[in-house]
């Protein structure tokens, strides 16, 4: 059996590949929190928002559908549901919000296709957790089309840079990311 420590190496060293955007990845989220609505208990699941690129119609992006699932206790997630999707062939992590070893963490799920490509990255978290912010990143960038090819610009070049290194990748991003941010939160406080 897997060690955590391999099974993470084993992640960590998948290729970072930016595509085209796909209009089948909506559709993907929706067939996606279908199965999750189903298979999954119904009083501790909320919201699900389909969050990340391939939200954003138009922008290349990891051809992986990022879902945000609102959950009302992790600790009942860790013993509840990853059991569940595990049993799916999902991989689970409990995984830090930010930084190495800080909390709070969440639950973070990686389903895959038939051949073992990822197709869904699925982040439970608690209604205050911070990743909730980025559906303001998401559509920030639907409303800014001129932002969103910069930002895919960036990730390509950052693909071809870490293309086995998604932790570098993911840091790359952190800069522009934060930029973005500040100017949706001004554009909010503006309203």
């Amino acid at each position: 059996m897997e060690t955590l420590e391999e099974k993470i190496h084993r992640v960590l060293q998948e290729v970072v590949a930016i595509v085209s955007y796909n209009p089948a990845w909506p559709v993907m989220f929706e067939r996606e929190k279908e199965h999750l609505l189903c298979c999954l208990p119904r009083d501790l699941v909320g919201r699900i928002e389909h969050y990340g690129s391939t939200a954003i119609p138009g922008l290349g992006a990891k051809p992986i559908v990022d879902i945000l699932v609102e959950v009302s206790s992790l600790e009942k997630t860790r013993r509840t549901i990853a059991p569940i999707l595990e049993s799916q062939g999902y991989d689970y992590f409990w995984r830090p919000t930010s930084g190495d070893d800080t909390p709070p963490f969440y639950a973070w799920f990686i389903k895959r296709d038939s051949n073992g490509k990822r197709t869904h990255h699925i982040h439970m978290v608690e209604a205050s957790f911070p990743q909730w912010e980025g559906l303001l990143f998401r559509d920030y960038l639907i409303k800014h089309p001129s932002v969103a090819k910069e930002y895919e610009r960036l990730k390509v070049r950052l693909a071809t840079e870490f293309r086995y290194d998604r932790v570098a990748y993911t840091t790359g991003k952190t800069e522009f990311i934060a930029k973005v941010m500040a100017q949706a939160f001004s554009l909010m406080a503006q309203r």
